[in-house]
């Protein structure tokens, strides 16, 4: 199997698929293409909460707002897994979930840098760098990268790990790390934060809100805080949207205090 993500919206995924099904008879899954554009820390928090669900496979990754510069092209091996997708860190918050999934190790991975030639185009590596990778590595199975030309494994790669929300007795200081497409404000703060309080309230930013474990547990248009299905925080409204109620945004930081 190979799993494609990016924020290319349409159509630009059909040309990757064309190029990958000249090459290999890969089963392709579709991850997201409506991924925010050029924003790689909220690609790679989506990915760690799709990628792990599926079984080994091939996840070529592409939101690459250095497309066309002297960025490195990187396989990373985790597990029975390989992302291939831009030098950016957008692979490795992912890569670690898997190789903590099935080695019990979140360090456990690998990363390879490898030559390619001068693509077809220096705006569209999605279809001319990482498609054709992508492709070669499921043709030689997930823990084989050799048919790349000049690939080596490297430690000099960037990295991207999400910030840590602050934890206190009375309660946590942290941001938002993403809005999702109902509205909801996911932060960064831990779900354990909210141990003892559903049915109560929090303060959040000074506006009191009821916490609460569903959506519907008030009433429609009103706002809660809740854990969402990642484990963290996130700040709701019943069939209305979080992140207007609560006046924040992607990269907002956002005080919790327990009442």
């Amino acid at each position: 199997m190979i799993t494609l993500s990016s924020d290319f919206g349409s159509p630009y995924p059909a040309a990757m698929k064309g190029v990958i099904c000249q090459a290999t008879d890969a089963r392709i899954e579709d991850i997201a293409h409506d991924f925010p554009r050029q924003d790689v820390r909220a690609a790679a928090f989506w990915l760690t909460q799709t990628l792990p669900y599926f079984p080994p496979a091939v996840h070529c990754v592409v939101v690459d707002p250095g497309v066309g510069t002297d960025r490195d092209a990187i396989v990373v091996r985790a597990g029975d897994h390989a992302l291939v997708g831009p030098d950016n860190g957008v692979l490795l918050p992912v890569a670690r979930e898997l190789a903590e999934t099935e080695n019990d190790a979140p360090d456990a991975f690998e990363v390879f840098t490898w030559a390619y030639d001068d693509p077809a185009s220096t705006t569209f590596h999605g279809r001319d760098v990482f498609a054709p990778a992508a492709a070669a590595v499921h043709d030689t199975g997930v823990d084989t990268v050799e048919t790349l030309s000049e690939i080596d494994p490297t430690e000099d790669y960037a990295d991207l790990r999400f910030p840590a929300a602050t934890v206190d007795g009375d309660g946590a200081t942290g941001e938002v790390l993403v809005v999702d497409d109902f509205g909801n404000a996911v932060t960064n703060i831990p779900g354990e934060v909210l141990a003892g309080q559903f049915g109560g309230v929090v303060s959040v930013d000074g506006v009191e809100a009821p916490v609460h474990r569903a959506y519907a547990a008030v009433d429609k248009s009103q706002r809660l805080v809740t854990v969402g299905s990642h484990g963290n925080v996130e700040l709701a409204v019943n069939r209305g949207r979080g992140d207007e109620a609560f006046g924040v945004s992607t990269g907002d930081t956002v005080t919790i205090s327990l009442c």
